[in-house]
């Protein structure tokens, strides 16, 4: 599997050479590396569903928040990160530097990103219409950061995003299934 990852490697990159090269910016590099480490550890998804379960009106939206982060750090987290084993791209691809420090040896899939999604899709179907489009847009956005900063290849987004959004689907069914809160 380790020359399958190479292969890929080889193919995604450039991407992430284009983002080191043609888009970083000062400044600009700042603002993305203080956003992406919002995502560190859930941080960002963990307090905005604590403060959608303090009302009444968006306590479903939290609850089913909470519980697509809890699915998606045993599937993402515990299962598909060690399971896989990709490294990171700054010690595959030749001329890439990070722009912020990620402790954890796991690439794929990107738990950043699917955390994200994760929450965004448990609250599609939980919030008012302007908060879901905000929401989305708010997990595309991390899922870029990790590319712009060069901590995972596009197919570890890419993955994290259907991962997560596979949790927060999930979630968000089970939480709709019940009748009150």
């Amino acid at each position: 599997m380790e020359g399958f990852w190479t292969v890929l490697a080889n193919i995604e990159g450039p991407v992430l050479l284009w983002f080191q090269e043609a888009a970083r910016r000062p400044g600009v590099n700042e603002a993305v590396s203080f956003f992406t480490h919002l995502g560190d550890g859930g941080m960002l998804w963990i307090l905005l569903c604590a403060l959608l379960l303090l009302f009444p009106r968006t306590r479903r939206a939290g609850l089913a928040g909470a519980a697509a982060l809890v699915f998606n750090l045993a599937l993402v987290n515990l299962f598909l990160k060690p399971l896989v084993d990709r490294t990171r791209p700054w010690l595959m691809v030749e001329g890439l530097a990070a722009l912020v420090y990620e402790g954890d040896p796991h690439s794929f899939p990107s738990g950043h990103t699917s955390a994200a999604f994760a929450c965004a899709l448990a609250w599609w179907g939980t919030l008012p219409g302007r908060w879901r489009y905000a929401a989305v847009a708010a997990a595309v956005a991390m899922g870029l950061s990790r590319l712009y900063v060069g901590v995972h290849f596009p197919t570890d987004v890419l993955c994290g995003a259907l991962a997560g959004a596979f949790c927060g689907w999930a979630a968000g069914r089970m939480v709709r299934g019940r009748e009150t809160l």
